[in-house]
């Protein structure tokens, strides 16, 4: 994970961090990453109304194919020779 390293921080901002942290039942620095993921979570550009992701259409493609059951993960599982008898 990466580091940042924030300098000259007055220090009503610092103790303003540090009681909003208080507030959230949060340490400050849990607090400035929370701040600081929402700030860069809020410039990303918005899905346009009515686009469905690559999963959604997927799933909408085969809804209704009787497909009900979960399929069993096989990562991790021995390959095993297929048996067509």
């Amino acid at each position: 994970m990466a580091q940042l390293t924030v300098r000259n921080l007055e220090d009503d901002v610092k103790a303003r961090l540090t009681q909003r942290a208080r507030q959230h039942g949060r340490s400050t620095e849990d607090e400035v990453r929370e701040i600081l993921r929402a700030a860069a979570l809020a410039d990303l550009p918005a899905k346009p109304q009515g686009v469905q992701g690559l999963g959604s259409r997927i799933a909408a493609r085969f809804a209704g194919l009787g497909l009900e059951d979960d399929i069993t993960e096989w990562q991790g599982e021995p390959v095993r020779p297929l048996d067509l008898g």
